[in-house]
């Protein structure tokens, strides 16, 4: 039976990885271990919460000591590692916070794997997942592919280039199986309303003020978070070692094209007449260091393993849009905090 710690599995991303695996992998152990910041949110997961092969435990990848005490307890066959501040706007304000927990976090869990692991590394796996902006920025052509120099602009994206050498060293150095995924912009339910698509659906519902960087004219390459999913699934279990993998959607949009469409399919949602969400659209100061373009070859991973989106941009933002006007309640609860409780209630 393989034994799997997931990093960051009540966050964004992470609670849909872990979805994935438990339901995917009934044979396998799940052990979720996250902090519960801000973003981790276990309400994410209350769907899978009872299920037998999976279990939670709250702890802070920066405590060396309480990982250590995990990893030895949990005997884990592999990582699969999101746990990380991922804002690039907080990253501005706050950067050692992004320093301590995607630098130091990162080589306490490579640390504790190569320990657990001494006696052989057969069978075993860590799977780092990391981001298209350790690349940099991209003019009006060209993709980042897997062979792109690092180039990082943001102290979240050093921090993130950081945790992917450390990955490679502790691979060159010791010999640790390790296998890292690069994504573009992820999108789709539970997202934390600080990033674009979920701050500007909440704004919309509550008709604020849609604050849009510079002139709009910024192009992200958007990847639907299930798609996202599927693809840790496949690297994990057929990528090579020491190889990484870019993960993108094939679908680059400007920021303001993206909010136009976002209002417009909103109006229709809500019965609000057309363009009435557009007048909310709000031209803000740029934020430093603001990368023009992010866009991903994601060829490698579809020639090696099959792996391609599933859904259109559309289809996953109006899938996006569905889930959000369904879960009013999960929305309300994230704005106001009211979900750091649910830990509390829930487990103690």
């Amino acid at each position: 039976m393989k034994k799997i710690i997931i990093t960051g599995g009540a966050g964004f991303i992470g609670s849909h990885v872990v979805r994935r695996f438990v339901n995917q992998y009934p044979e396998y152990q799940i052990l979720n271990l996250d902090s519960l910041s801000y973003a981790g949110n276990l309400e994410n997961l209350k769907d899978i919460e009872d299920c037998q092969n999976y279990s939670f435990v709250k702890a802070d990848i920066t405590d060396e000591q309480q990982i250590s005490k995990i990893f030895s307890e949990f005997q884990p066959d592999g990582i699969i590692h999101l746990a990380a501040e991922s804002h690039v706007d907080r990253s501005i304000t706050s950067p050692l916070e992004f320093v301590k927990t995607n630098i130091i976090g990162t080589v306490n869990l490579l640390h504790a794997a190569k320990e657990c692991w001494k006696n052989s590394f057969e069978g075993k796996r860590f799977h780092h997942i990391s981001t298209d902006e350790v690349f940099g920025a991209l003019g009006n052509e060209g993709f980042f592919t897997e062979e792109t120099k690092y180039d990082p602009h943001s102290p979240y994206s050093a921090s993130k280039a950081s945790s992917d050498h450390f990955v490679r060293a502790y691979s060159d150095t010791y010999g640790l199986p390790i296998v890292i995924t690069n994504c573009s912009n992820n999108y789709g339910p539970n997202h934390f309303p600080e990033k674009l698509i979920p701050l500007m659906i909440h704004n919309i519902i509550n008709k604020k003020p849609l604050p849009v960087y510079g002139d709009g004219n910024y192009t992200r390459d958007w990847l639907y978070v299930i798609d996202h999913a599927i693809a840790i699934d496949l690297v994990f279990h057929q990528g090579k070692n020491q190889e990484n993998y870019n993960v993108g959607g094939f679908n680059e949009w400007k920021n303001i094209d993206l909010v136009y469409l976002l209002c417009n399919l909103m109006d229709e949602k809500l019965g609000r007449k057309n363009g009435e969400s557009a007048e909310l659209i709000t031209f803000v100061k740029d934020r430093p260091g603001h990368d023009l373009r992010y866009a991903i070859d994601a060829t490698k991973i579809n020639k090696e393993l099959g792996w391609k989106p599933s859904v259109t941009f559309e289809e996953g933002l109006d899938k996006t849009v569905e889930w959000y006007l369904a879960n009013k309640d999960w929305l309300e609860n994230v704005t106001s905090g009211a979900y750091q409780k649910y830990y509390q209630q829930q487990y103690h």
